[in-house]
């Protein structure tokens, strides 16, 4: 994996002011994918939310296997594209994972909160699939990870994943771990 791409805080980027930290890592597999996710774990607690954007295919699911790992959860993580969210509780004392996958869902947020996601989030790390414009308004702090790929190549390995934290919560924190 490359080194990460600083961003200066005092710079307002595509998310405005309000992007306290980022970091751009290229992965080249899945199985580097899913690492990526392990890591990220470690910097994850409960009441996080992470939100992840991709065309399909791109790996939101692989890096949710890797969180999901990291975590130490119970159960496998499958995409949660028809039940619309799984809850995976953890094998230790850790907080349990609920994986959203709000494709299927509409613009508004009357679908999002008939599934109580602000009950869910001071217990769990809640992590979405699909969530932008449908999950902003759970909380200020959040990690938006973004997954981009070769659009029209699906024999292309290699991801561009830029991770985005906002609020304070991940002002100071050390996104560059995720490249190590």
């Amino acid at each position: 994996m490359e080194a990460p791409a600083a961003h200066n805080p005092a710079e307002p980027g595509p998310l405005g002011d309000r992007v306290k930290n980022r970091v751009e890592i290229v992965v080249n597999s899945p199985e580097q994918m899913g690492e990526l996710g392990r890591r990220l774990a470690k910097l994850l607690r409960a009441g996080d939310l992470v939100m992840l954007s991709g065309e399909l295919g791109a790996g939101k699911t692989t890096l949710t296997r890797g969180l999901g790992a990291g975590l130490g959860i119970r159960g496998a993580v499958t995409s949660p594209t028809f039940v619309i969210a799984r809850v995976h509780p953890s094998l230790s004392d850790g907080p349990p994972l609920v994986h959203v996958d709000a494709y299927r869902l509409g613009g508004g947020l009357d679908e999002m909160e008939d599934l109580d996601l602000d009950v869910s989030l001071p217990a769990s790390v809640i992590v979405v699939e699909w969530g932008e414009g449908k999950v902003e308004e759970l909380t200020d702090d959040r990690l938006q990870v973004l997954i981009h790929r070769a659009v029209g190549d699906t024999t292309d390995e290699v991801r561009h994943v830029t991770v985005t934290g906002l609020g304070e919560r991940w002002a100071s924190a050390d996104l560059g771990v995720l490249s190590a």
